[in-house]
């Protein structure tokens, strides 16, 4: 007999903080402590691409919909530049998250592989919008937000990485 809940409990991801003033470095240690149920200890590098900025890379296991808490704690911080992805579990999607200061929140479902999906609802919408079509799909790929953060994302060559976990059930 099949469970009849057919939808995954737990899954991985990762919070890439790529940029954050050194001062808030302990407050974002804190928030993600909070968030997780799980001491962060996160190690601390200085961002090669911004003088006077610190980086901090984290992986961490939890609930479905970890990533979406994540988001909404580093949020409070309007200054930092992050990422934050949810794996594809069973029976749910994947995710990723990306801010920018000046630009915002930028979010995507993404496949088990990683690449970001545009649903066929959301591609009929666009198509019925009369606007240029590849800006459309720019903005729904997440295009500026990579373009912003790629120079951010290369300054991490090497840096440690730190497990975190929250308990499922």
């Amino acid at each position: 007999m099949h469970a009849l809940n057919q939808f995954a409990d737990a899954t991985t991801g990762v919070a890439y903080i790529h940029s954050s003033p050194a001062a808030l470095c302990p407050h974002i240690d804190w928030a993600l402590t909070s968030t997780l149920n799980s001491h962060a200890n996160l190690k601390w590098t200085s961002q090669p691409a911004s003088n006077g900025v610190m980086r901090a890379t984290t992986n961490w296991i939890g609930p479905v919909g970890t990533a979406t808490r994540l988001v909404n704690a580093l949020r409070a911080w309007p200054m930092l530049r992050f990422e934050v992805t949810e794996d594809a579990s069973d029976g749910v999607d994947g995710e990723r998250y990306s801010y920018v200061p000046g630009m915002g929140l930028w979010h995507g479902s993404t496949s088990a592989n990683g690449d970001v999906v545009v649903g066929e609802m959301r591609l009929r919408a666009l198509m019925q919008t009369g606007n240029d079509i590849a800006a459309e799909l720019h903005q729904a790929l997440g295009t500026a937000w990579d373009e912003a953060l790629e120079p951010f994302r290369s300054g991490g060559e090497g840096a440690e990485v730190t497990w975190l976990r929250r308990d499922v059930g």
